[in-house]
């Protein structure tokens, strides 16, 4: 294992005051790093907080900042933050509107950010994510994983928070964005887990992980590496089989990489999904490409496809302002 490390005791702790210190004019750390907070905080406005296992950055802290979340809770490498880190959090940008958590479908995370909420005491509601159409049930879940689709959720409705829309209205917008959303990646090498110091599973060099998760959970299946094409007309088909036979809205598309894949690799599998949802009838209408949830050194890509209505695609186009996600500030 070769890492820019100095202890993997200290890693985490070590990676976030770095954070800070680069994006000070956004973010500040919490007491103990138990989060990272927005600098400035709007009076009445629901305060947005996610969080989840490190190494999958820029997800989540590199999104706190103007338009999308108001903290986010790092735990370690894959695994879920405690419960105090998220009241902890939820006092800290409960302006007096309340308190919205968005958790990815993992058994760790969904158990720890409910007692969180019990925990703070503060009326909270909570958005899951499960855009992952690779499979039903994973070594971390029960039902489908959140993937990519998070931030997209994080972005729209950390949109319309900054409008001054209310705690349930936030939370059916977040859900109607979930279920408007699907993804599904690809692995063509294992990640390391530092403190493992070894990759989380082996696979040969001419093969890839179909359907992999973000922490390196097996997917469909494992076969010999194929074409880009070939790759994502399989993704984009498991997508829009999953929608159904309803296609009718125009689609944001995300092409993420999972931290080791090369940009020019990642536009021409954009290039590719686009070839495919077009010549499905489907309007690519808004894109993305790039890491945004990534799996530390994971070479690969997932694809995920929102379906865009009115509302959700003028909340995209809002201004954000953080330090993975900025456009029109």
């Amino acid at each position: 294992m070769k890492k820019f490390i100095n202890s993997t005791d200290t890693l985490l702790a070590e990676s976030l005051d770095g954070f800070a210190a680069a994006h000070g004019d956004i973010v500040v750390l919490g007491e103990e790093r138990k989060f990272v907070r927005r600098r400035t905080l709007n009076p009445g406005k629901v305060g947005l907080i996610s969080g989840g296992g490190s190494g999958h950055e820029p997800l989540h802290a590199g999104f706190v900042g103007v338009g999308m979340l108001d903290a986010a809770c790092p735990g370690q490498v894959f695994t879920a933050p405690t419960p105090d880190q998220m009241a902890e959090a939820a006092e800290a940008v409960d302006t007096g509107a309340g308190v919205l958590f968005i958790v990815k479908n993992y058994e760790g995370d969904i158990m720890n950010f409910e007692m969180g909420r019990e925990m703070s005491g503060r009326d909270v509601a909570i958005i899951v994510t499960d855009d992952d159409v690779a499979v039903e049930t994973s070594t971390y879940s029960t039902g489908r994983r959140g993937v990519a689709g998070t931030m997209i959720v994080e972005k729209i409705v950390g949109a319309a928070a900054e409008r001054g829309t209310d705690l349930p209205a936030l939370a059916a917008l977040g859900a109607r964005t979930n279920l408007a959303t699907r993804s599904m990646g690809v692995a063509l090498t294992s990640c390391t887990v530092p403190a493992a110091g070894r990759p989380t599973f082996s696979i040969a060099d001419d093969e890839i992980e179909v359907g992999v998760g973000i922490h390196g959970e097996p997917g469909r299946r494992r076969e010999k590496l194929t074409s880009a094409d070939a790759l994502a007309n399989e993704m984009v088909a498991a997508i829009l089989a999953d929608f159904g036979t309803d296609t009718a809205n125009d689609v944001l598309l995300l092409v993420n990489g999972f931290g080791a894949t090369p940009a020019m690799e990642l536009y021409l599998m954009y290039h590719a999904a686009r070839r495919v949802l077009t010549g499905r009838g489907v309007t690519v209408a808004r894109s993305l490409v790039g890491n945004y949830v990534t799996s530390l050194d994971m070479a690969g890509c997932s694809i995920t496809v929102t379906r865009l209505d009115g509302e959700m695609l003028r909340l995209w186009d809002a201004p954000v302002h953080t330090a993975g996600l900025r456009w029109g500030l």
